[in-house]
């Protein structure tokens, strides 16, 4: 057989394994060394390719493939810095659970540590940001490497989509010539089966009836929370809405969650970062215990309200076996399916907690829901004002996106009681501002219309992302709050120990940047708004035209830390006032 189709067969029965095994989309970045795999995952009749010129941006683009859809997507590169500009991505996924397959070509074993140019050591790049790494052999058509190949793609997909999802890495070395012969029809079929060639199951994870009896009685006419961080769950939702109306348990849901949505019921509570900010409030509400599913939240009020509280009973629930506890409040860690086991406490739980409880959990969130109303109805520019505006101009089922530092924040406090059912989502494995973009036009695929909202330090750093809108006819629009620097440092101690001049040069980091010359070369539209109905009309009309459009919002950092505390002081009042006049009574 010659080497054309030596190598055809061996890189073929792989990719096949991973298109048997229900991996769909690839991402490429063009190099020469990684030919092989490129032309094989090209020619496969169940694949879809993206190509990509940036791995940094390609990688996070793949990110959002795989957010959106659940399942793994393939990342493919050269040799050499083209596999290490992976390794933001490859964070991210590991912390944020999310399935990828990345594939590095490399030089074959004499050319290493040799001096060969675009020879790096790539021998467990990613270290223990991956969950699975190997070192593939050097390409045979024998028919022991071809059931070598096949279980490693089976094994790939397996591990990278298995509790807890995250990536995997493996390395292909190969010798020229690179080229394959793909003549041949059935150049991917050699040695394959019918079905996959292994394949992996995993069920989901149990706890016994006895445990759940304990948990159960533990609840039973307590003082208790349930709290739902970022997780994907579509079924999640309701099953904790359900159990909390059988505890009578408030749900302190982070945006991320999925729990708010349309028909919500009043125990679903979005405003607590307002009023848990107030020291009345963390004083009077003393629960006895908490229940806590998903991801850490977004807010740090809750998660330092929860630190207060650490020798009360606190219930972390992890479908994986995984320790998201970064606040060290845990007192048990439930390595159980989340809605089989909120599904079993419902059935178990016999007695609720006080009806003053919840009451004036639900009053406080009501007030501090009344505040970031007003706020929304700001006519000035403001950047809270952006989620609001956003949630009423989005059709139904779309997805809004946000950046970290201040928009997730802002989607925290003004996805207020969603009246339609929108998809959030948000690179918060490692929190990080690398990369969004390319993330949310990933997983615009999956959706008819997507929204980012991103500050406009982080649109700078992925400027190269929106090569792909213009690749591959996407539809992005992006609203770029631009207050010209890191909005969020302004919230933090440094802003005020810090000199005005040594505050901008470290930290407010203003660019001065016009952006609009940048979204024109990509192809994109683009509107600096100076009103809400400029907004709208910028807004509305790129939803309806498709394409990539970028909405700038031009704001002001020192106003927007007035506006925030200002509502803040406004709840603080509030609160102050209701637990004076209404103290409870169960201390």
């Amino acid at each position: 057989m010659s080497a054309a189709r030596t190598l055809a067969a061996y890189v073929g029965a792989f990719v096949d394994e991973l298109a048997k095994n229900g991996l769909s989309h690839a991402v490429i970045s063009p190099g020469s060394r990684s030919t092989p795999l490129a032309l094989a995952l090209e020619a496969h009749p169940k694949l879809r390719v993206w190509m990509h010129v940036d791995e940094r941006s390609a990688g996070f683009f793949a990110l959002g493939l795989a957010k959106a859809t659940g399942k793994p997507a393939a990342l493919l590169c050269t040799s050499g810095t083209a596999a290490a500009n992976y390794f933001p991505a490859v964070v991210e996924a590991k912390l944020a659970r999310v399935p990828l397959v990345v594939l590095t070509a490399d030089r074959p074993h004499e050319l290493r540590d040799v001096g060969a140019p675009q020879a790096i050591d790539q021998l467990g790049l990613y270290g223990t940001h991956v969950k699975w790494f190997s070192e593939m052999a050097i390409p045979e058509a024998s028919e022991q490497l071809l059931r070598y190949v096949r279980t490693a793609a089976g094994r790939a997909i397996a591990t990278a989509s298995g509790g807890p999802m995250g990536p995997i890495h493996l390395n292909f070395p190969f010798r020229e010539p690179l080229l394959l012969d793909l003549s041949s029809p059935d150049w991917y079929r050699q040695g394959e089966r019918a079905d996959a060639y292994v394949r992996v199951m995993e069920g989901n994870r149990g706890i016994g009836k006895r445990e759940v009896e304990r948990l159960a009685a533990a609840c039973n006419g307590k003082r208790g929370l349930i709290v739902c961080g970022p997780q994907d769950d579509s079924d999640l939702p309701t099953a904790i809405a359900e159990l909390a109306d059988v505890t009578g348990f408030p749900v302190l849901a982070d945006p991320l969650s999925g729990l708010r949505r349309p028909g919500q019921g009043e125990k679903i509570l979005d405003s607590y970062d307002a009023f848990l900010r107030t020291s009345e409030a963390k004083t009077a509400l003393v629960p006895e215990v908490v229940l806590r599913f998903g991801a850490m939240p977004v807010s740090k009020t809750l998660t330092q309200y929860l630190s207060t509280y650490s020798d009360v009973l606190q219930v972390v629930v992890d479908p994986y076996g995984g320790w998201r506890d970064p606040v060290l409040t845990a007192a048990e860690m439930v390595y159980a399916d989340p809605v089989t086991l909120a599904q079993a406490l419902t059935a178990t739980v016999r007695a609720r907690a006080s009806k003053e409880w919840g009451h004036t959990w639900q009053r406080l969130d009501e007030m501090a829901r009344a505040a970031m109303v007003r706020e929304a109805e700001r006519q000035e520019l403001s950047e809270g004002r952006v989620i609001s505006e956003l949630v009423d101009l989005l059709p139904e089922h779309s997805l809004l996106f946000v950046g970290n530092s201040m928009p997730v924040r802002d989607l925290d406090s003004f996805l207020i009681r969603p009246q339609k059912l929108i998809r959030t989502m948000a690179n918060r494995g490692a929190n990080g501002i690398d990369g969004v973009i390319s993330t949310a036009l990933g997983a615009s695929f999956s959706f008819e219309r997507t929204a980012l909202v991103i500050g406009d330090l982080s649109f700078y750093h992925d400027l190269n992302g929106l090569l792909a809108a213009k690749l591959h006819q996407l539809n992005l629009t992006i609203i770029v709050v631009n207050n010209d620097g890191g909005g969020i440092f302004s919230f933090l101690p440094q802003a005020e120990g810090s000199s005005s001049a040594s505050f901008e040069r470290l930290f407010g980091t203003p660019l001065g940047l016009d952006y609009e010359p940048a979204v024109r070369m990509y192809g994109g539209r683009f509107t600096r708004v100076k009103s809400w109905n400029d907004f709208r009309e910028a807004v509305g009309g790129s939803l309806e035209d498709g394409g990539l459009h970028v909405v700038e919002v031009p704001t002001v950092r020192s106003v927007n830390v007035a506006m925030h505390r200002e509502r803040w002081n406004h709840v603080s009042v509030d609160v102050e006032q209701y637990l004076q006049k209404e103290a409870p009574t169960w201390k």
